[in-house]
């Protein structure tokens, strides 16, 4: 019995002597700060706000018509038939709803244009981590810019590496 405790004892020991060795290779980098310095991103963000002031303009024309309305209806309603009244005030109402609705329309497809603009440059940035992760034999990388790291050596920020893979400056 006290044979097999000892030849117990020394395996684990053993065990935990070659785990200890066998440590992970760790590395981070802040994708927020990649992504930033992508060329592709500025060309991303101007695409978007074009897109976005189509939008905005078509707005604001409904909006100036909506103020106009509005003031013509405060301008005459002391002249008006009461059915008058009720037609000019639906006439507002339904300005007003086709404008929240189209602001809510525009959202999501700003939103859906958002997505299909960046999908591009977020899958060559993840290609590009990943080749180095693969080429450096890195275990794991962890992205600072999501908040999940709170310590990390600066030898073990792989940004450089990957921005000289994806041939940035």
């Amino acid at each position: 019995m006290k044979k097999i405790v000892i030849i117990l004892a020394c395996a684990l020991l053993t065990g935990s002597v070659v785990f200890a060795q066998s440590s992970l290779k760790l590395g981070w980098i802040n994708s927020a700060d990649l992504l930033q310095s992508m060329p592709e991103k500025a060309k991303a963000d101007s695409d978007i706000q074009k897109y976005a002031r189509s939008f905005q303009e078509q707005i604001d024309i409904m909006m100036k018509e909506y103020q106009t309305k509005g003031q013509q209806y405060q301008a005459n309603e002391k002249t008006m038939t009461d059915a008058m009244k009720e037609v000019r005030m639906k006439e507002i109402q339904d300005l007003q709803n086709r404008i929240e609705s189209t602001q809510q329309s525009a959202q999501e497809k700003l939103q859906s244009k958002k997505q299909d603009v960046y999908q591009p440059i977020l899958d060559k940035a993840d290609k590009a981590i990943q080749a180095v992760a693969k080429e450096k034999n890195y275990d794991y990388i962890m992205d600072k810019s999501g908040g999940t790291l709170l310590f990390g050596r600066e030898s073990d920020n792989i940004l450089p590496l990957v921005k000289a893979k994806l041939g940035i400056k």
